[in-house]
């Protein structure tokens, strides 16, 4: 299990290595030697996570530190999903090592043994982690798309400029990303209705409610996009709002609870 753990973590670090020096060098659309590392380290990033399912007799571990090392495997999935043809591969100079980072603090950390969960509240967990992964690359999109407007603004071109997506382009895949996140989102607070019980005796009422106000900003967003055209810091305010709360209803629910205060 630790061979895996190292191959993953050196894989995620040479991969963003590899970005590194093909950005630098203006090199991104011709060189793709950054891919195979990358597409190891998720590989063994997700063996990882199946070999202590296998040794767990409650199934995936969803504690806190597990629930960032998937959320980490799901950005750099993403990553290398939309990367393949696009020129958002810049996105794993600070993906890839995150996902290292965040795999090794779970190693580190220990493995806890979860309790047995019926199908309805795996397929929530689950939709949640995916919502989490998804409207995190969202997240890191909008810091793109600010940083490339700032410097357009200011008439600065530096190199790494040239290894983002057009203004366009990356705003379209934004919005492309938002819409599947919101998606996921919708179907994790219904399938937490209608499946989650006692939400007081578990003290997470406070996660919905931040829930809810995040999908409702997202939704807002959608709208004003669809509608009036919303764009450029307009759409990243708005998207880095709405991130603000989830991350805020997913620590304050495992953080707090599990870390603080030990309860499962």
């Amino acid at each position: 299990m630790t061979i895996v753990l190292i191959a993953a973590v050196v894989s995620y670090l040479f991969a963003a290595g590899l970005l590194i020096h093909t950005v630098h060098h203006d090199m991104l659309k011709t060189r793709r030697s950054w891919l195979a590392p990358a597409c190891s380290g998720v590989v063994l990033h997700a063996a990882y996570h199946l070999m202590i399912a296998k040794q767990n007799p409650g199934g995936a571990d969803l504690h806190f530190f597990s629930a960032l090392s998937l959320v980490s495997l799901g950005i750099a999935a993403i990553t290398l999903i939309v990367s393949i043809k696009g020129r958002a591969a810049a996105l794993g100079v600070v993906v890839f090592p995150l996902a290292a980072i965040f795999l090794s603090v779970y190693h580190l950390h220990g493995h806890a043994p979860s309790p047995q969960l019926d199908w309805r509240l795996q397929l929530h967990a689950w939709m949640a982690l995916m919502a989490y992964a998804t409207l995190g690359i969202a997240a890191l999109l909008a810091i793109m798309l600010w940083a490339q407007e700032r410097a357009l603004r200011r008439h600065e071109f530096h190199s790494w400029l040239r290894a983002l997506p057009p203004l366009t382009e990356l705003e379209s895949l934004l919005f492309r990303i938002i819409g599947g996140g919101f998606a996921l989102l919708t179907i994790t607070l219904l399938t937490g209705a209608l499946f989650v019980q006692n939400l007081f005796s578990q003290h997470l009422l406070h996660k919905t409610v931040l829930s809810i106000m995040s999908w409702l900003v997202f939704g807002i967003l959608l709208l004003g996009r669809w509608r009036y055209g919303w764009r450029g810091t307009k759409a990243v305010h708005w998207t880095l709002a709405a991130m603000i709360l989830l991350v805020l209803a997913f620590t304050g629910s495992k953080f707090v609870l599990e870390l603080i205060l030990q309860r499962p």
